[in-house]
């Protein structure tokens, strides 16, 4: 997942932050993350991870319901018990992309791949768990860790001078490291007393389409490469995409003071780590 505990820690600032790794706490196994929230005995537990292969959870799908679904009811059932808040990281892929205007945190969810249909699981898990839950929905998260698409450009963009790339996709890209600041206010604000629960949306502005998104991304980068826009259509993909999937995000600047983050500020660092990736000691 792109939101690793790298962006959270450095993020957290004064907050006091524990962040276990995958093989710390393997959410695959029942209890062990219910378990590493008794240990801890945390005011606040946030749940960063997931099952995020939009393709591969076509055909894993218990390994998707378990990291969506699953693990996320019991973490949010763990931190009820303790009296510690709970919040939770979802998609914009709950929703089914024919909206002309943009989605509202009530907006009606229709996924269309076992992807978002085990997110909305999740959202709902969650929230039945602990009625004070917070859920982020978020969407194109991109950072320097593991895959996402400006990894995928700039690998594709050193080898090759032309690349066909969907235009008709149209959505937010966000950064990690917006998420993680925005997750770890949300976080000080409740944990000082502030109202707030339920489900939120942050989301990067402006949206953009993948091909505009790749274009900003080479040129940013100062690789020259040709885009040629392509329909969904001809890139048939495993799981079905929806194709508009603008978030409105009014409600946490609202309730939270949070606003949407230029994801095009955030591009050159992410590139330049991506690029000259820090020395193992």
């Amino acid at each position: 997942h792109c939101l690793r505990g790298e962006a959270l820690r450095n993020a957290a600032g004064s907050i006091h932050l524990t962040s276990l790794s995958s093989a710390e706490c393997d959410l695959m196994v029942p209890g062990v993350g219910a378990e590493a929230i008794s240990n801890a005995k945390p005011d606040i537990v946030v749940n960063a991870t997931g099952y995020t292969s939009v393709d591969g959870a076509e055909a894993e799908q218990d390994s998707a319901k378990r990291l969506n679904a699953d693990a996320p009811a019991e973490l949010s059932a763990a931190a009820h018990k303790l009296g510690a808040r709970f919040i939770h990281l979802s998609t914009d892929y709950v929703f089914d992309g024919l909206a002309t205007d943009a989605y509202v945190e009530t907006s009606k969810t229709t996924p269309l791949n076992v992807y978002g249909e085990t997110k909305r699981a999740g959202e709902i898990a969650v929230l039945a768990a602990s009625p004070d839950a917070i859920i982020v929905r978020t969407s194109w998260v991109f950072s320097q860790y593991n895959a996402n698409f400006v990894r995928t450009m700039l690998r594709a963009g050193a080898s090759q001078q032309q690349l066909k790339i969907v235009d008709d996709q149209i959505g937010g890209p966000t950064p990690a490291g917006g998420i993680a600041r925005a997750v770890l206010a949300i976080a000080s604000k409740i944990h000082r007393g502030a109202a707030g629960a339920g489900i939120y949306h942050y989301q990067g502005s402006p949206a953009v389409s993948w091909a505009d998104f790749a274009a900003t991304i080479f040129e940013t980068a100062g690789l020259a490469v040709e885009i040629q826009k392509i329909p969904t259509s001809d890139y048939p993909t495993a799981a079905r995409r929806p194709l508009r999937t603008v978030l409105d995000c009014a409600r946490i600047e609202r309730d939270f003071g949070i606003s949407r983050p230029d994801w095009r500020s955030f591009l050159p660092p992410v590139i330049i780590a991506l690029r000259d990736p820090p020395q193992q000691p």
